[in-house]
């Protein structure tokens, strides 16, 4: 009986740090989860332009909120938003005054106060100081604003601003998620790497009553000199105390208030480690805890020594056990162990929240009064008293009467669901417009995707939970004109007849963003997730003679999960290729570990990581025959995957496919597997890496060639080396291509240059923080390059020759562009998504990328041709290794 009350009983959620990327759902002006009495304003005009009607999308009444009278540059009127709890802004959409196209009023600038408790307001301003936010041009079109930094806030005042005496009117939708960490303020002395975004005070050099860049869900580099912010100075992104700062001692004192007693698990601090430069994480952490304002701090801290690291200068999350002490306000003592010390966030995680009725009085002193705030429920805790537990023996039997219930509907519904999918998989069909999941609401020209929302305070959720809350829905903004909601429907592309194409896109979570999959939402299980390689199907012939054929056969696989289990790309592998090579040894030689020598993390997966490390004697170890016998060094850059000790039975053989997998790739413009350490944990494969990085970032940083870039020493590139660069390219995507092997990342951030400009394809661009902006995150099921992808990959989850084919094209763009931009700059990611389906409807509306200047009109002619709607009009690799050979200087 015991244990099937801990099965049952819910385990409470532990909150994790937010990210402002996916913590973008609409909080409930446009369909009306924020009540009408909530929203108040300074003024208004008439009833009918009252502050109710400041509805996103929505004509009701006069069609807009109308603050009283012609505004004139110094009023200061206002429409003030209570969201009832605190809550993590990240955007905001507004509107002007439409009904019908009789309103001409909106505003072209305002400005955002907001507040956490009611009393004290606070002025936004972004992060370079700039308080005044671009509104509308016109009545009736969306202008959003990203909230750089955003906003932790219960009200909010949209104030409109005005150059001169005019009427304006708006319309506004919030968007952002719950900030369940309950953090309301930090206190800290003045850093020398300063708190740029601190809404508090400062007062005899410290900071008190606000937050800042600690909160703001933006985590800092490996290089703190390096920032992911534009025009902001090196260092932004840390707060640095050195060990002579005023205010400071041997240590950093904060001081943490929260808006209720919370029982604290653990604290999360992202701390920097470049110890080469005299910065390290703390040496050791005190914690003291107390509950009520007034009261004295707990004799006793939590102590925490944290084991320093000199060999790995990565920038790090380190986690401080604070051993469920229960507590409103914390204070703790950050001890130095260099030079600097420098944080870039800190969360802190609690299982529940505690009652204002169960907090123990302390002496004859009243309780505080700002422990009277509602506060959220909390798990059982076991009274000492036989009475007490009689009292309470009703309600924990009707709690596990109700949760029997819930599992019973539960079961019924997987069990049904599943009956559900299989007659869905059988028969194909179109998907009827009454299925179509986006709900489209009468007065809106948005789609709202109903997606199962991104845990708005944790990347990583833990097992055993869901996140299902259908009160948070991302935002996807579209056209913003006004459109016919049966119109905005029929831009979704229909189900293909073949039941071949019904499987795909039953089992592609990007095509669940815009049609109903059945019961693949409702259970969260992916038909296609179950780990391993990608295996095309290549039935009825052998990889050579599917490349061969007349028609030519591409290699294919409806497994979205591209990345591996180190955060590299994984190659999509023909079943016969991968089932021949799991029953071969390991014919890489076995590498001395101590002979490789840390120099940089170049990025992580959930089970491994990637490493630049230098290998000593590697040259010598390989002998003839090796890639490296020209170098004229003993110690040779290589890239090294690695899997963590802790990985799954089902990731090391993962990692185990992907050597023998990586044995098999000899060509010139291919990285090589040189080498492995497998005979003790951890296993590593050792592959080359080129001295100049990779192409995309080798490219960014020059210009075309020129004489002023000769006079001036400015690094430079020549047209006749952008050509030889595709021609290497080309050549290694040839080779996949005749192993029938699918690359899926093709991109210059995966392509390898030497210092002859040679290139080599690579893989593990995937794994690199640098280029995460490159990938669109699905939660819990995919890492994809969508802006590379071909439409039928995007909607239809098929990866073949063809769709590198299309990213090859992509890859040239990017490649006569010099990388100076991301292709389809212009477009969010949810439009790059909306564009596919202009492909598959083959309108005439899909947008293509542009011809770049450096290009030759012979080139961007094949660039369209890489990006055909139909997969047998684009170009082979032979073909455009043919193509493109001819075009370089001899």
């Amino acid at each position: 009986m015991h244990l099937f009350l801990l099965l049952i009983l819910p385990v409470p959620a532990v909150i994790g740090q937010i990210d402002p990327e996916h913590c973008r759902y609409a909080l409930g002006m446009e369909d009306g989860r924020i009540k009408d009495e909530d929203i108040t304003a300074s003024s208004q005009w008439y009833d009918t332009t009252g502050p109710q009607y400041a509805r996103l999308h929505c004509d009701n009444g006069d069609g807009a909120w109308c603050p009283k009278g012609p505004l004139e540059p110094s009023d200061s009127q206002y429409l003030q938003i209570d969201l009832k709890k605190l809550t993590f802004l990240t955007l905001i959409g507004t509107q002007g005054r439409y009904a019908g196209n009789l309103g001409k009023e909106f505003a072209q600038e305002y400005r955002l106060n907001y507040s956490r408790d009611g009393q004290l307001w606070k002025s936004w301003k972004n992060r370079q100081g700039q308080g005044v936010l671009f509104g509308n041009k016109n009545t009736y079109a969306v202008s959003s604003n990203d909230l750089k930094p955003p906003i932790i806030a219960r009200f909010v005042r949209v104030i409109p601003v005005t150059k001169l005496s005019s009427t304006v009117c708006m319309r506004l939708e919030l968007y952002g998620c719950p900030w369940d960490d309950g953090l309301i303020s930090y206190s800290a002395p003045v850093a020398s790497l300063n708190d740029s975004t601190y809404d508090g005070v400062l007062d005899r050099r410290k900071l008190s009553g606000g937050l800042g860049q600690l909160t703001d869900g933006m985590t800092g580099l490996d290089d703190y000199l390096m920032t992911r912010q534009f025009n902001v100075w090196p260092g932004y992104d840390y707060l640095g105390w050195k060990n002579d700062t005023p205010g400071t001692q041997e240590y950093v004192e904060m001081e943490f208030v929260f808006d209720g007693p919370r029982n604290f698990t653990s604290m999360k601090v992202h701390s920097n480690n470049m110890f080469s430069r005299g910065v390290k994480i703390f040496s050791s952490v005190s914690c003291w805890f107390k509950l009520r304002l007034n009261s004295p701090w707990e004799a006793e801290p939590v102590v925490f020594k944290t084991v320093l690291d000199d060999r790995n200068p990565s920038a790090r999350y380190v986690t401080v056990p604070l051993n469920r002490h229960a507590a409103k306000y914390v204070r703790c003592r950050f001890h130095f162990a260099d030079v600097w010390m420098m944080f870039s966030e800190i969360s802190f995680l609690s299982e529940d929240t505690i009652l204002a009725s169960e907090i123990p009085e302390i002496g004859t002193s009243a309780p505080d009064e700002d422990i009277s705030t509602t506060i959220t429920t909390k798990t059982a805790v076991p009274s000492s008293s036989d009475s007490s537990e009689e009292g309470n023996m009703p309600i924990l039997i009707g709690c596990l009467v109700t949760i029997i219930l819930l599992l019973v509907v539960i079961i019924f519904l997987i069990l049904w669901c599943q009956c559900v999918c299989k007659v869905l998989e059988k028969a194909p069909r179109r998907i009827l417009d009454e299925e179509v999941t986006v709900r489209l609401s009468s007065c809106s020209d948005t789609i709202i995707l109903q997606t199962p929302p991104v845990p708005p305070r944790s990347r990583h959720p833990p097992a055993g939970t869901t996140h299902a809350d259908p009160h948070y829905e991302r935002i996807f903004l579209l056209d913003p004109q006004y459109q016919n909601p049966v119109a905005l429907r029929n831009k979704l592309p229909e189900l293909p007849q073949s039941a071949e194409a019904s499987a795909l896109l039953l089992g592609n979570p990007l095509y669940d963003l815009l049609l109903l999959t059945s019961c693949h939402k409702m259970s969260g299980w992916l038909r296609a997730c179950g780990g391993g390689y990608a295996e095309p199907d290549v039935t009825q012939c052998t990889p050579h003679q599917c490349f061969n054929s007349s028609a030519p056969h591409y290699a294919e696989t409806d497994i979205v999960r591209l990345q591996g289990v180190t955060g590299s790309n994984m190659y999509a592998v023909p079943a016969l290729t991968v089932d021949s090579l799991t029953r071969k040894d390991i014919s890489a030689a076995e590498f001395p570990r101590q002979q490789l020598i840390f120099r940089e993390k170049l990025g992580e997966g959930q089970f491994g990581e990637v490493h630049l490390c230098e290998a000593e004697g590697l040259p010598d170890f390989l002998r003839e025959g090796s890639p490296l016998q020209d170098r004229d060094r003993r110690s040779v850059l290589v890239a090294v995957k690695q899997l963590r000790a802790d990985a799954t039975s089902q990731a090391r053989n993962d990692f185990l496919k992907e050597i023998k997998i990586m044995s098999r790739l000899d060509d010139p413009n291919i990285i090589r597997l040189l080498c492995v350490c497998v005979s003790s944990d951890p296993l590593c494969m050792v592959t080359e890496y080129m001295e100049n990085g990779d192409l995309n970032m080798f490219l960014s940083q020059r210009e075309i060639e020129s004489t002023l870039t000769h006079a001036n020493n400015i690094p430079s590139v020549s047209l006749s080396d952008l050509l030889h660069m595709a021609v290497q390219i080309s050549s290694g995507m040839r080779y996949l291509a005749s192993l029938n092997f699918v690359h899926r990342d093709l991109a210059t951030r995966n392509c390898l240059l030497d210092r002859r400009l040679t290139i080599k394809i690579a893989d593990f661009g995937m794994s690199r923080n640098l280029y995460s902006s490159d990938y669109y995150r699905i939660q819990g099921r995919a890492v994809l390059p969508i802006r590379w992808m071909a439409w039928e990959s995007i909607l239809l989850g098929k990866f073949t020759t063809a769709s590198d084919v299309w990213a090859f094209g992509v890859t040239l763009w990017e490649v006569f562009t010099l990388c100076k931009e991301q292709p389809y700059s212009l477009l969010s990611d949810e439009q790059v998504i909306e564009n596919s389906g202009e492909f598959f409807r083959n309108q005439g509306r899909q947008v293509f990328l542009y011809a770049p200047p450096l290009c030759p009109p012979s080139l961007f002619e094949l660039m369209m041709r890489c990006w055909s709607r139909n997969i047998l009009d684009r170009p082979t690799f032979e073909g455009l290794y043919q193509a493109l050979r001819p075009q370089v200087n001899p």
